[in-house]
């Protein structure tokens, strides 16, 4: 995402970007074979990566500092359950394990946003 008035100036919308880790998560779970073993990394796997943008909105919406903070560390908490969940898809369905990767470096930078932010609050 680029700002209109400086084109070579990134926009950096984190409501969008949580937006589109969780539907990343989503068509990567879909592209799972259905197994015993996958569907639980599958469900758990649906349910922290878009718990990471439904929290930060919450977040975003905060009654008072202490919320937003409260938000912020379920936001940190989803990210860093994200990461656990790909790495088990990526045991559990080796040939996918490249695309997890990937959406397992986009839960960590996401991870690292949110501590940073977590600890920026007082």
């Amino acid at each position: 995402m680029t700002n209109k008035e400086n084109p070579n100036k990134k926009v950096y919308d984190l409501e969008e970007r949580t937006a589109k880790f969780g539907e990343e998560a989503i068509k990567f779970c879909k592209s799972l074979p259905k197994s015993e073993l996958t569907r639980r990394i599958i469900d758990q796997l649906v349910g922290c990566a878009t718990s990471v943008g439904a929290n930060y909105c919450e977040a975003d919406d905060a009654e008072s500092p202490k919320d937003f903070k409260h938000k912020i560390g379920i936001c940190k908490k989803e990210s860093r359950e994200s990461k656990h969940f790909l790495r088990m898809s990526a045991i559990a369905v080796p040939e996918k394990a490249d695309e997890a990767r990937k959406l397992w470096l986009e839960a960590k930078e996401l991870n690292l946003i949110f501590n940073s932010i977590y600890k920026k609050v007082r």
